[in-house]
């Protein structure tokens, strides 16, 4: 019989140097679209218009991090813009309403994961399929967005919560730096601790995992969860940027999520997927339409770049996951 410790070699050294490949790859795309755009508008390589760049793409980053652990493990989670959005709007309520800015932040994670848990129950312990759960998580966390502030926007956002979201370290804005350590954290437990190995042996094999003592469902459960608390997260740094919450902010949220971590190496098939990549992935996005808005290219053309090279990323997975 299979063993955990048989299975767990396997799945750390090949998968691993493979992804670092993708990684070097992912790079080399992004240096191709710095230095096209730097040639094509000499604003584009400029420190502010860089640091613009790594602040709009924060967003993204930190929803994709978060999709990239369930790609990983064969899932998929639709409902990350709706979720954002029913965080954003319980979460603005209780600053308005007075409630410590601290508690309200903690709050707001916890809206994020308790939708991550209601997914992820049902698909690792009620048998559904991923796409069908997290596409009714997409219709029901927004309807109760949208019920609950009766479609209005909340305004209001306490000033202290505002200003440590768009303030610097070290003169590098926030959003940033968070999405760098959220980063940081998940790569950190994709390489070097169990859950990392789970993740990877779930998406890889469900049923070898399970023979090998791989707790599956609560690991299903555990990426689904994370998910979920990394969209509030997105949505607290979204409405300190903007000062109100709106039911509607998230729209499509989930596609360029998907979109950044399949650019970044990660397989819809499960098993494979990037820390790192998705990382780059999310900047590549950002990068792109950026360029091509400085470029003042109409806003049609950069959906139609976007679907080029996320088409691309698959054709080139496609080619290399037998290598």
């Amino acid at each position: 019989m299979t063993t955990q410790n048989s299975l767990q070699p396997s799945v750390r050294f090949i998968p691993r140097w493979h992804l670092n490949l993708r990684d070097a790859g992912t790079l080399i795309g992004l240096a191709i679209i710095v230095v096209t755009f730097s040639f094509l508008t000499p604003v584009f390589f400029t420190l502010p218009n860089l640091l613009n760049i790594l602040q709009q793409s924060s967003i993204n980053a930190l929803i994709a991090l978060g999709m990239t652990l369930v790609i990983i493990s064969g899932g998929i989670d639709l409902s990350v813009g709706p979720t954002a959005a029913l965080a954003a709007i319980l979460g603005a309520t209780m600053m308005v309403a007075g409630v410590p800015v601290p508690l309200a932040i903690l709050a707001t994670l916890s809206i994020g994961a308790l939708c991550g848990l209601f997914s992820g129950a049902l698909i690792a312990y009620a048998g559904l399929q991923p796409f069908i759960v997290t596409l009714g998580g997409l219709s029901l966390f927004r309807a109760v967005a949208l019920i609950y502030s009766g479609g209005n926007p909340v305004f209001g956002i306490p000033v202290a919560f505002r200003s440590v979201i768009n303030s610097a370290v070290l003169g590098v804005p926030t959003p940033i730096v968070i999405a760098a350590v959220i980063a940081l954290v998940l790569w950190l437990v994709m390489n070097k601790t169990p859950l990392g190995e789970y993740i990877l042996a779930v998406g890889g094999n469900e049923e070898a995992a399970r023979v090998a003592g791989v707790p599956v469902k609560r690991t299903k459960v555990t990426v689904y969860i994370i998910s979920g608390a990394l969209a509030s997260l997105a949505s607290l740094v979204l409405i300190g940027r903007l000062g109100a919450a709106e039911p509607t902010i998230g729209n499509l949220w989930e596609l360029d999520a998907i979109a950044a971590a399949a650019i970044g190496g990660a397989s819809l098939m499960g098993g494979k997927g990037s820390i790192v990549g998705t990382l780059v992935g999310a900047i590549i996005l950002g990068a792109l339409r950026n360029g091509l808005t400085l470029l003042n290219i109409q806003a049609f053309y950069q959906l139609l770049a976007t679907g080029l090279i996320i088409i691309i990323a698959m054709l080139i997975d496609r080619a290399t996951r037998g290598r």
